[in-house]
């Protein structure tokens, strides 16, 4: 199905805060960005979903939002707990319906991803969620080492969770890098992929051993979708910052 015969959500297609957000943001990337969408198909078009991109520029959440907009969904983050308190701002993030995430241990994460399952589910909602949880530190650009915040939210309430990758995000804003908007409409392809199977059990605690596997499962298959993108095949192990002295920093998930 291409993106043009999509139908678009309830929560598109019903008056909300997104409607003033797209009104500004959709024309203003637009201008910058030629975003070439592959794979919506994937996308569901209604229910809950946990989106799971590669993350390489400053910029590639907006890239995200508008593919994910485009295609009939509204595109909900997960933020850090700490913006929700921020006067404002906060109460954008809520309007919004963005997810509230705090730095947990490995304790209390289970319990935090069964409370934002069933909040996902009971509204219908999707979620993206960047496994990476920080830029990647890969030096070209591939996918690093997840962190099992997806994977935890996505089997505490049997949600599919899809993998997506972009590309080309980086000639407008690269890794580190200084803004740039000259030439305007700069070619970006977004491809989704079918959800993954987690080879999990729905509703029962995975035990770390399973949570690395399948967060290993999900990052092999968002590498696999930018290899495409790339006309690439990419490295069979993913980049641990912590073998090379990188510092992880930006952590949003659990």
């Amino acid at each position: 199905m291409s993106e043009n015969r999509r139908r678009a959500s309830a929560e598109k297609t019903k008056p909300t805060p997104f409607w003033l957000a797209a009104a500004v943001v959709v024309p203003a990337v637009g201008l910058l960005a030629r975003i070439e969408i592959e794979g919506g198909e994937h996308l569901p078009e209604e229910g809950p979903y946990v989106l799971a991109p590669n993350h390489y520029s400053e910029f590639d959440p907006i890239v995200i939002a508008v593919a994910t907009w485009r295609l009939g969904r509204a595109p909900r983050f997960m933020a850090k707990e700490s913006l929700f308190r921020v006067p404002v701002v906060g109460a954008v993030l809520k309007g919004l319906g963005m997810i509230p995430v705090s730095r947990t241990t490995s304790a209390s994460a289970a319990g935090q991803a069964i409370a934002q399952a069933a909040e996902l589910v009971a509204d219908g909602r999707g979620v993206i969620v960047y496994p990476e949880g920080s830029l990647t530190r890969e030096p070209d650009l591939w996918p690093m080492r997840g962190k099992s915040g997806a994977v935890r939210v996505a089997t505490a309430g049997d949600i599919p969770i899809i993998p997506v990758a972009t590309w080309g995000v980086q000639s407008i804003l690269p890794r580190y890098g200084k803004f740039s908007a000259w030439p305007l409409r700069k070619r970006i392809r977004v491809r989704f992929g079918p959800r993954v199977d987690l080879a999990l059990e729905p509703d029962v605690t995975p035990s770390p051993a399973q949570l690395v596997a399948a967060t290993d499962t999900v990052m092999a298959r968002i590498a696999g979708l930018l290899g495409q993108l790339r006309g690439e095949e990419p490295p069979a192990e993913r980049w641990n910052p912590g073998q090379h002295g990188q510092k992880e920093t930006g952590r949003l998930e659990p």
